[in-house]
């Protein structure tokens, strides 16, 4: 049963295979094309007796016939050699500013089919490369304030997000070896004032006055890496009993970006307590492509958008170019200075980069949409008349804002379809599925 049902389906497959030839199928596509209004004007049967058609001559007698007269083709009304339906193969062929022409089925198709043409906009466009990077923190301007010694947090006076100013205490540790050296410091002081009274009044020697002067030195010099001046010392040497404390300083005028200090906890020296950065000034990590570093300098000018703020654009300059590629990516890095007074970059971020490269000069615009991938090049379809199109190759350059730089193989002015494009494009292929001529 189940091999009588197989060898049923078998023969259906073979009779819808059988049916689905090419002979079969032109016709039907002409016909929906027809119902639809945008059917390109098909060519018809030559009339009995006459020779072949012209382009799709076989090695006829070559003289003009009811289908080519004079060079024109009779059913598309268009010149034979740039009929876009009798030439399909031409079309790899094309060169930018080269073309095939399409006529439409009427005066309508276009329109009942959606097609909209504007003309070729120009503007003043500079040539740029376009490239994503990652914005981060100018590291010139980010520190991590650690701890200067050993101890015991004894004090926090900043947290995340904290503005401080340069040279600001942002924690205060007890040190036990901060509290042996001043008590050292304090004895040699108290040791050198005695000395210094008694050489005054000729009972000591002067060799023992300077070795009180050079022991006081010894005693001070670790205390004043740590920013205690002889004023402070001095001041600690008449307070005996105060509790040091020693101040963890911010280095320069910024904002805490990440603290890990808490009031009561122990800490080793070098510990990092805080992390400061400056956000007026940020770095864009630009990835170049190869191709475009013969154009890339230092100094050029660079344009930043973020997709969270579409409608601002962050302007800096280029400050660096690396001197190796990424062996995998085949991309340079290279960076730039980003100023960001308001604080609306925020590190990490990643961003689209536009370096420009050249002066602005004027340039060809047209529409992202207007532009159709025929064998994998570019084209446009210029509007010549109502119901006539000319499928012309074109040379496509960078990306302006929200249109596309047209390099060559189009001029000001002319009129280019825009909307439902892929429709004139459909019916300049169609003769590929075998709904071109008859006699084909």
């Amino acid at each position: 049963m189940i091999s009588h049902n197989i060898t049923k389906i078998n023969a259906i497959g073979r009779a819808i295979r059988g049916w689905l030839r090419p002979q079969r199928i032109a016709p039907i596509i002409k016909a929906l094309g027809a119902a639809g209004g945008l059917l390109v004007a098909g060519c018809k049967p030559p009339a009995a007796g006459a020779a072949a058609h012209a382009g799709h001559d076989n090695g006829g007698s070559g003289g003009e016939n009811a289908h080519v007269k004079g060079g024109i083709c009779q059913e598309h009304l268009v010149p034979e050699g740039a009929c876009g339906i009798c030439n399909p193969n031409k079309i790899a062929t094309l060169k930018p500013g080269e073309s095939l022409q399409l006529r439409l089925a009427s005066n309508n198709s276009a329109e009942v089919a959606g097609v909209k043409t504007s003309k070729v906009g120009e503007g003043m466009v500079a040539d740029a490369i376009e490239c994503y990077a990652e914005v981060g923190f100018d590291l010139n301007h980010f520190a991590q304030i650690a701890a200067p010694v050993g101890g015991v947090i004894q004090e926090v006076c900043a947290d995340l997000g904290s503005k401080v100013l340069d040279k600001q205490p942002v924690a205060r540790i007890w040190s036990a070896q901060i509290a042996e050296a001043v008590a050292k410091a304090v004895l040699t002081h108290q040791t050198l004032e005695r000395e210094q009274k008694l050489r005054a009044q000729q009972v000591t020697s002067e060799k023992a006055l300077q070795e009180a002067q050079a022991a006081h030195r010894s005693a001070c010099q670790g205390l004043h890496t740590f920013g205690f001046t002889e004023a402070r010392i001095d001041e600690l040497s008449r307070q005996p009993e105060e509790v040091v404390l020693l101040d963890a300083y911010a280095p320069f005028a910024g904002e805490i970006t990440a603290r890990s200090a808490v009031r009561g906890a122990l800490v080793e020296a070098g510990k990092p307590l805080f992390t400061l950065a400056d956000p007026t000034l940020m770095w864009a990590d630009l990835a170049v492509p190869e191709a475009a570093l013969a154009r890339l300098k230092t100094g050029q000018v660079i344009e930043l958008t973020v997709d969270s703020l579409p409608e601002r654009k962050f302007v800096g300059k280029l400050s660096w170019i690396s001197a190796e590629l990424d062996e995998t990516t085949r991309l340079v890095r290279a960076r730039a200075e980003v100023p960001n007074p308001d604080g609306a970059l925020k590190a990490r971020m990643f961003a689209k980069a536009r370096v420009e490269t050249a002066d602005a000069a004027s340039a060809l615009l047209v529409a992202p949409t207007a532009i159709q991938r025929i064998d994998g090049k570019p084209f446009v379809f210029v509007k010549l008349e109502n119901d006539l199109f000319d499928a012309r190759a074109v040379r496509v350059g960078a990306r302006s804002g929200e249109a596309w730089i047209i390099a060559e193989g189009l001029r000001a002015g002319e009129e280019v379809a825009t909307e439902h494009v892929f429709a004139l494009k459909s019916q300049l292929l169609i003769s590929r599925l075998g709904a071109g001529c008859a006699d084909d």
